[in-house]
């Protein structure tokens, strides 16, 4: 297997995990453990398909997710995000450069914002009153897999 199709094949197993991980937080509004770990320790399998330096570049990936683990972490402790959406982010910057994870970011933003303002009109117009629980694996699910894209599949952009 030549690291072309290799770096695809890891991309293509990133993607289902993600997909794997969407469903089930609609469903149950959890994410597995295990498929965080999973996905967490794919990623030297990238780093190694790639090629990419130890010094700086896995450093700073590494750095990256510790960051992005302890900051979301914020989010979890006020009660705003699920333990499994913080450790899906973290899982995820270690499989993209910085600058790609921090657009997958915005596009998760905006992909949850989409999501929050649709669950919460529908609550609005049923009148139930509840508050609404977002399952924002998907919008994670959803950046990543359009972060793949961007970086392997979009040859105009």
């Amino acid at each position: 297997m030549n690291g072309l199709t290799l770096v695809m094949a890891l991309y293509a197993a990133l993607a289902l995990m993600l997909a794997f991980a969407a469903f089930g937080d609609v469903r149950t509004r959890t994410i597995p453990n295990w498929l965080v770990i999973t996905i967490a320790a794919c990623a030297p399998l990238m780093w190694a398909a790639t090629g990419i330096s130890l010094w700086p570049d896995i450093v700073i990936q590494i750095g990256v997710a510790i960051g992005f683990l302890a900051l979301f972490s914020i989010f979890f402790a006020l009660n705003a995000m699920g333990g499994g959406d913080v450790k899906l982010i973290a899982a995820l910057a270690l499989w993209f450069p910085a600058i790609a994870f921090l657009q997958l970011l915005m596009v998760m933003s905006i992909i949850g914002g989409i999501i929050t303002l649709g669950m919460w009109a529908f609550e609005k117009a049923r009148k139930s009153g509840k508050n609404i629980e977002v399952p924002y694996g998907v919008a994670i699910s959803m950046a990543g897999i359009w972060a793949i894209h961007e970086r392997y599949f979009n040859h105009f952009g």
